[in-house]
């Protein structure tokens, strides 16, 4: 824990304590709440981590000798994680959110006004903790110009890798030698998590300029819509420390934040720009792709299964082209199909993860399939030359977003 929120935590006056409200929930019936997944799930519905809750919490302000002080309890007994979602949200200089478990060991970092954004929200990674305390300090001159309401609460009832079913043990961990030769795409892929309820895998993409725009892609089922977009958080470099080791990934890089660029449900794809770029301490990398016809490679994926520590998955077969969960090639040619993975698989929570040919370029992103450790059925992923037309217009194709110069370049290398 940061000396900063242990300094915040200690500060708390007596009279913060003595006035702190505390909102309870109760206990998730997590039998039920998975075998409604599992129906969901077959449906095509990007899977849930979380049940969300409406609310309408604002600070309740305590004088104290330094300034003013809000503090509020979240309470929901064997939750696995619990989120929060600002829909108003707007600090002045000076002020500070934290956010830590009332036992003091766990905490997200302090947000400040560096966190202030163009949609005026603000969306927390999990907390892995059933008990949270949410504390506002601010100096007496900033408080009136704050701008801060509560508005969601997701309650986790499986999360990355306490999910209510691990990932199978035919995936690979990026970790181990056989990703060697795919790191640089493997640092382009994040978890990521929507509405503060569901989640998917999605990853950053180059453009024709190469000049870092943080555009990211996933599905368009794991529903990042207009509305959406700012709820959009990306966990990067959550993947185990060693080869089939402990299930020991941080959530630690994460960043919040997207404006909603294009989707369209024929290729099932959707486009993001994110707030900001990623940080450089995290090594993100944003991948090279190939618009052009051209499939019948062997492939690569690299997803986060179930939203476990991430994997990487061979094809060694040549993609075929066909119509989404159809078995005769061409089909419409709105995906590529992966007839059956030869080594790993892909899960539940890996919608939104790119194919990689071998030139190491996003083909498509995973629309769904039937695939999974101990079978060999396939998976079919949203066309990325597909994609690139769209519908016809900006909102529903990549080419406007990733080649806004109008080079006509259709393919581009990973940065």
């Amino acid at each position: 824990m940061k000396k900063l929120a242990i300094i915040a935590t200690l500060a708390m006056s007596f009279e913060a304590l003595a006035t702190m409200n505390t909102t309870y929930f109760q206990p998730l019936d997590v039998k039920s709440l998975h075998d409604e997944e599992v129906t969901m799930q077959r449906k095509g519905i990007a899977p849930r981590f979380a049940v969300p809750h409406k609310v309408e919490i604002r600070p309740q302000w305590v004088k104290s000798d330094s300034g003013y002080t809000w503090t509020h309890q979240f309470s929901a007994p064997n939750a696995v994680s619990l989120n929060f979602g600002f829909s108003k949200f707007k600090l002045p200089e000076g002020v500070e959110l934290n956010i830590y478990s009332a036992d003091r060991s766990q905490f997200i970092r302090t947000f400040t006004a560096q966190d202030n954004n163009i949609n005026n929200e603000l969306w927390t990674p999990v907390i892995m903790s059933d008990d949270v305390i949410i504390e506002v300090t601010a100096p007496t001159d900033s408080v009136k110009n704050i701008s801060l309401e509560l508005t969601h609460i997701g309650q986790g009832f499986r999360t990355f890798s306490e999910s209510t079913t691990k990932s199978g043990d035919c995936n690979i961990d990026v970790s181990c030698n056989e990703s060697a030769d795919w790191q640089n795409e493997v640092n382009a892929v994040g978890v990521i998590s929507t509405g503060g309820s569901s989640f998917c895998t999605g990853f950053m993409v180059n453009n024709t300029k190469g000049d870092h725009t943080p555009y990211f892609m996933t599905a368009a089922h794991c529903r990042i819509t207009t509305s959406t977009a700012p709820s959009l958080v990306v966990y990067w470099n959550y993947q185990t420390s060693s080869c089939g080791g402990a299930r020991d990934g941080k959530l630690t890089d994460f960043q919040s934040g997207s404006t909603h660029l294009a989707s369209s449900s024929k290729s099932d794809f959707t486009l993001v720009k994110l707030l900001q770029q990623p940080k450089d301490e995290w090594n993100v990398n944003y991948a090279g792709w190939d618009a052009t016809a051209n499939i019948g490679t062997p492939a690569v994926a690299i997803h986060h299964p179930n939203t476990d520590e991430k994997s990487i998955s061979f094809e060694n077969d040549p993609t075929v082209l066909a119509s989404y969960g159809g078995y005769s090639s061409p089909g419409d040619s709105t995906h590529v199909r992966i007839i059956d993975w030869d080594k790993g698989t892909t899960e539940p929570g890996s919608s939104g993860s790119p194919l990689f040919n071998d030139q190491h370029r996003v083909i498509g992103q995973l629309h769904g399939g039937g695939a999974a450790c101990g079978n060999d059925l396939s998976d079919y992923y949203g066309r990325l030359h597909t994609s690139w037309s769209g519908d016809g217009s900006a909102t529903s194709r990549l080419k406007d977003h990733l080649d806004s110069g109008k080079t006509g370049n259709l393919t581009v290398d990973t940065i």
